[in-house]
C-alpha cells in the first residue's frame, strides 16, 4: 500500500460518514492541511498523525510482512 491508497481509502472512509475535511480536521485534532496532504496521497505526515486520523475514522493500520 502506498500513500496514494492510503489518502484514498481515508477520504474514502470520512466521506462514507458524511464528514467534511474541517471537521475530520477539528475532530482528530490536526490541521485541515494535513487532511488535504493525506487524502491527496502527499506530504510526509508522521505516523502518530496518521494513526490518530485513522482512529478518528473508526480504521485500524497494520503492519504485516509483505506476501
Amino acid at each position: 500500500m502506498n500513500t496514494k491508497e492510503i489518502g484514498t481509502y481515508i477520504k474514502e472512509r470520512r466521506q462514507s460518514l458524511n464528514i467534511n475535511q474541517l471537521e475530520l480536521s477539528e475532530l482528530a485534532g490536526v490541521g485541515i492541511n494535513t487532511i488535504v496532504s493525506i487524502e491527496r496521497g502527499q506530504g510526509n505526515p508522521k505516523l502518530e498523525t496518521l494513526l490518530t486520523v485513522a482512529d478518528t475514522l473508526g480504521l485500524q493500520v497494520e503492519i504485516k510482512l509483505k506476501e
